[in-house]
């Protein structure tokens, strides 16, 4: 399933509690997944009899963003869970915070 994302737009994991929101678009439609499964958009139904997959079970924790440097897509975790947040097959890297300037 591709989704088309835009600034703003809320998902929530089909698997777990995890909920996201678009911080940066991808620069065309993208297969996001969390837990192994498609996410959706908040407010629309999920799919029933879905499981984690244990090999997207790391976990997203709340507050932390995620990014893909191939898309250009940065996602902002609104409420954590057990499930990972990947494209396709492939699981979105965690974002560093960047470094504060030093006030010597």
């Amino acid at each position: 399933m591709s989704l088309v994302t835009k600034p703003g737009t809320r998902y929530r994991s089909a698997v777990d509690q995890t909920e996201i929101i678009v911080v940066k678009p991808a620069k065309g439609p993208i297969d996001l997944r969390c837990g192994g499964h498609p996410v959706v958009a908040i407010g629309t139904e999920a799919p029933t009899g879905l499981t984690l997959d244990p090999a997207f079970s790391a976990g997203t924790p709340l507050g932390k963003r995620f990014a893909d440097t191939d898309t250009g897509l940065e996602l902002l975790c609104t409420k954590g869970g057990t499930g990972s947040l990947s494209i396709g097959e492939v699981i979105l890297a965690q974002k560093d915070a960047k470094p504060l300037p030093s006030s010597d």
